[in-house]
């Protein structure tokens, strides 16, 4: 299929379309890097979607609240997009992508489409090409972008960068208000959703909720943040729990933002820190090639052997590709 084709199946809302456009933005290969930038190119960003960023530690039920909301959503005859980043193997770079699986009657929900993409050793909780999975979506007419992190822990901060909204779920008793306090996550996230507030575990979760209630309290207000915000509030995905009322908190939140003027300068500050990841990562692949590749790995060996100190060779690295 030609790409003018391709992107014109894609912007129909052909999902068959829609997963072709994915893989290939994902391939590694040069030729379908260059033709992911063409299609990229030819459906720019005219549509924009509430792109909801979702991230909380491994066991938590993201998966389970993802379902459950997508569900909700969908019921409201709203199109949902589902892009989960599972952890890759750090042996052979295996990921088990089961995220169909796990949200089974969500997939097979008409209005919505469940993209698993492997992180690929990625730092931050996010695989490096999930902001153009974001866009191609946009561009299939999608309303509303559920990105649900690896989910690994604090250091999942770049999911920031792609979303408008960044939910991070907890688990009832996982911690104390001192964690409340602790920077990284905690103060990225707009909405803190303590899950699995049903049967014993109802009384954990409201104790949770407050503990965390009181430490949002005690972190610098934010300029994109009306009074109130963020906060925190409990939900149960398994009995769809205080749902509705999470969906409301995020549409008052994302519509105040659009009013005052923080949604477009935001997307402007995700746009310009990706440009500057594109740069790193080009430069990165630009030391993979010779003459500089071989450079590298002397100094790599040298670094291993004890005969000069990692800062030391990075220099001298560094000073080599100024002269080249």
């Amino acid at each position: 299929m030609d790409l003018a084709t391709l992107a014109r199946n894609l912007q129909s809302g052909d999902r068959r379309s829609l997963a072709r456009a994915i893989t290939l933005v994902e391939s590694a290969r040069k030729d379908h890097r260059a033709q992911a930038l063409d299609l990229l190119q030819m459906l720019g960003n005219q549509k924009q979607a509430l792109r909801i960023g979702l991230s909380g530690t491994p066991g938590v039920g993201k998966s389970t609240f993802i379902e459950s909301f997508g569900l909700m959503l969908t019921a409201q005859a709203k199109r949902v997009a589902v892009l989960a980043v599972d952890p890759s193997s750090a042996r052979n770079g295996g990921s088990i992508l089961g995220d169909k699986t796990r949200m089974e009657r969500l997939a097979r929900d008409p209005l919505a489409f469940i993209r698993p993409s492997p992180s690929q050793a990625q730092m931050g909780g996010v695989a490096r090409r999930t902001r153009e999975a974001v866009a191609l979506c946009e561009a299939a007419g999608f309303d509303i972008i559920l990105i649900e992190t690896v989910g690994v822990g604090q250091s999942e901060t770049v999911v920031a960068e792609l979303c408008d909204l960044f939910i991070l779920l907890l688990a009832p008793a996982g911690g104390d208000e001192l964690q409340g306090v602790k920077r990284g996550i905690m103060e990225m996230a707009d909405l803190i959703l303590v899950n699995k507030a049903d049967g014993d575990l109802k009384s954990a979760a409201m104790r949770t909720c407050a503990d965390y209630a009181g430490a949002l309290r005690l972190l610098r207000k934010r300029p994109q943040d009306p009074p109130g915000y963020p906060k925190a509030m409990t939900v149960s995905a398994l009995e769809q729990a205080n749902l509705s009322l999470a969906w409301t908190e995020m549409q008052a939140l994302a519509e105040w933002r659009r009013a005052q003027g923080h949604w477009a300068t935001r997307r402007g500050q995700q746009a310009q820190h990706w440009f500057g990841e594109e740069l790193r990562q080009g430069l990165l692949a630009v030391l993979q090639q010779e003459p500089t590749k071989g450079i590298v790995a002397e100094h790599g060996r040298a670094v291993a052997e004890g005969r000069t100190t990692p800062e030391a060779a990075a220099r001298q690295v560094l000073t080599l590709l100024h002269r080249l």
